[in-house]
């Protein structure tokens, strides 16, 4: 707490210098802070906020019902009689990354939830199934070879893309080879917060909190919603823990691409922001777990047709309901 609060008042005395945030504002956040600890909740989009909005399970704090700041609306408030400061970060991974980090320096939170919709790369998962992934890897960072060449130049301990393996041969271009050559990924680089400056650490996967995993394995029984008008999935949703989720600023719908996420990763899980919120969250020690329900089978409706457009509410519902549970079971 002494280190967090001396955090803040440095930082209060940087943005006052460049009179970017007032005074008053800063005694807001003093008297939030005095409240709390909170759990943090980043959430990527508004269709996936609105369930939280919705649930009379949100109740805004009666003097700062909100806090904005950079261009982000940080909503004050208690969720299942639990103290809690909400944020949609928007799209990708940029903005889940700043989103995060503004919200572990304002305010005093002592662990992060991230919820909403993703891709799915699992034939064994459906839509409208919420999965919670023990481990989080960013697949955008990359090293793109030279034609011809077989080692990178960088780790290559990721495995790679190599796109011939999903050429099409044409009555133009017969043949195997294919001039984008290969993608190899690359780690992460880190400098943790209480480490020495600019010593950086490379990760790749990204391990949530270990109490928070354990958890979530209480949450078999979480009621999902199944039918969106009278579309209805070939069975009810399932709450389930999986092994690994991917994130990068890449839209998955191409069969191929998820095929190969799966098939090389045992990846079940794809989204745009996960990974930086667990990376942040990382750098920062501060424990952080994400629900995410599958709201389409990536590249695998047909071409005419996708299902996010019809199952996004029922994913970002069910979702939802797996936080309200989850938070609800912690101390």
């Amino acid at each position: 707490m002494k280190l967090l609060g001396s955090s803040v008042l440095l930082l209060c005395s940087i943005m006052m210098a460049n009179g970017t945030i007032s005074e008053l504002s800063w005694r807001q956040i003093s008297i939030i802070n005095g409240e709390g600890p909170y759990i943090g909740i980043v959430v990527p989009n508004s269709f996936e906020l609105d369930p939280l909005l919705r649930s009379s399970s949100f109740q805004p704090h009666h003097n700062f019902p909100y806090f904005n700041y950079a261009g982000k609306h940080f909503r004050i408030g208690v969720l299942e009689n639990k103290r809690v400061v909400v944020v949609m970060c928007g799209l990708g991974m940029l903005n889940a990354g700043v989103s995060t980090l503004l919200l572990l320096t304002l305010f005093d939170v002592k662990g992060v939830l991230h919820y909403g919709i993703a891709g799915n790369a699992n034939p064994k998962l459906q839509i409208g199934d919420v999965t919670i992934p023990q481990y989080w890897a960013h697949t955008g960072l990359w090293h793109w070879q030279r034609l011809g060449e077989e080692n990178g130049d960088f780790n290559t301990k990721f495995g790679y893309l190599e796109f011939s393996d999903y050429s099409n041969s044409t009555k133009d271009f017969n043949t195997d080879t294919n001039l984008l050559n290969k993608v190899w990924y690359q780690p992460e680089e880190l400098f943790p917060v209480n480490g020495i400056p600019e010593a950086r650490h490379h990760i790749f996967w990204t391990t949530v909190d270990k109490t928070y995993f354990k958890i979530a394995g209480k949450l078999k029984n979480v009621k999902l919603e199944s039918c969106v008008n009278t579309t209805c999935l070939p069975r009810k949703p399932i709450v389930t823990r999986v092994k690994k989720g991917v994130a990068a600023n890449v839209f998955v719908d191409n069969k191929a691409y998820r095929e190969f996420l799966y098939s090389r990763f045992d990846a079940t899980t794809i989204d745009m922001e996960s990974a930086a919120v667990a990376l942040v969250c990382l750098q920062q020690k501060k424990p952080f777990v994400a629900i995410r329900a599958l709201s389409d089978l990536a590249g695998g409706g047909s071409a005419l047709s996708n299902e996010i457009n019809v199952f996004a509410s029922l994913a970002s519902q069910n979702s939802f309901e797996v936080l309200v549970k989850f938070i609800s079971l912690l101390n």
